[in-house]
């Protein structure tokens, strides 16, 4: 293999892992603050692609972007109002059939209000003619958007978390949550928020990948999985974490594609979800994963 179809798996790997990473992230900030695994994440960046085709074909692109942002983040509050708010202490094993019974209705919905068929964005800018080299790989102006994109959303929610009072508010409540109630923090708005926070980067991360994997209705439980699979490698309740994980697992199933047929890409995530449940149950980067402590009920009580 050359450097340069090196490099070319490489920047393909870490632009297919930040979209992975984004929703490991969204399976993080709904966990820190509740204490679910959200199986319901990967329906976000469907309905954020799917929404913005929507509004496309009315709206300028980056509006309809905007607006599918918006949209989804309220249905993100929408799901935990109606669907989780009132449960109190739930067990483990209701949530993740809740979710995924979410999961399952938010596609079929999807299905029924668009089609089955496949459908995308224009290109953000340029097309992939117009694609740029780097040390002989080349680099579609798409996966330059992704990787800005992944990265800006990244760093503004490290900001958000680090130095504003609703997010350090959230901090207090995943790592203390009586306490924080006692400082007069509002523990159930802040549940609210972090779903339309996981639920707004799932959509914009579906925007910018449209152009370049197109959407359908069902793209959402592969996402969810791999997502998943980056959160568990990471270590639950670690944003930074999950970051590198989703690059490593972005890069390990690029790279696989030289040595294995393309239909066994997606046995990549899967081996590395498995093999880290056995092996390190508590992910690879378990000793920097803060103190986590759900919200006494979903709804924050």
């Amino acid at each position: 293999m050359s450097a340069a179809q090196l490099l070319q798996y490489l920047l393909s790997g870490v632009a297919t892992g930040s979209i992975y990473a984004i929703v490991g992230i969204g399976f993080t900030i709904i966990y820190n603050s509740t204490g679910i695994i959200n199986f319901a994440q990967g329906e976000f960046l469907m309905l954020g692609g799917m929404i913005a085709v929507s509004l496309q074909a009315f709206l300028p692109l980056t509006a309809a972007i905007a607006g599918a942002v918006v949209v989804t983040g309220l249905v993100g509050v929408a799901v935990q109002l109606v669907f989780l708010s009132w449960l109190k202490k739930p067990g483990v094993l209701r949530m993740i059939i809740i979710t995924i019974g979410l999961s399952i209705l938010m596609r079929e919905a999807a299905l029924h209000v668009w089609d089955e068929k496949v459908h995308a964005l224009p290109p953000w800018s340029g097309d992939e003619t117009s694609s740029l080299a780097v040390l002989g790989a080349r680099i579609s102006p798409q996966v330059a958007w992704v990787l800005a994109v992944s990265a800006l959303m990244v760093a503004a929610l490290t900001l958000f978390f680090r130095f504003t009072l609703t997010g350090k508010a959230m901090r207090a409540c995943a790592s203390n949550p009586a306490a924080a109630r006692l400082c007069g923090i509002r523990a159930p708005w802040l549940v609210s928020l972090s779903f339309f926070l996981a639920a707004a980067m799932g959509a914009l991360a579906g925007c910018v990948v449209s152009p370049l994997t197109q959407t359908q209705y069902d793209m959402g439980t592969s996402l969810a999985v791999k997502g998943f699979t980056c959160a568990v490698l990471g270590g639950l309740g670690n944003v930074s974490a999950a970051v590198g994980a989703g690059i490593l697992v972005g890069v390990l199933e690029s790279a696989s594609i030289s040595v294995l047929p393309l239909a066994y890409k997606d046995v990549v995530a899967l081996t590395i979800m498995l093999a880290i449940l056995l092996l390190r149950p508590q992910g690879l980067f378990a000793g920097m994963t803060r103190k986590r402590g759900p919200l006494g009920r979903v709804g924050g009580a």
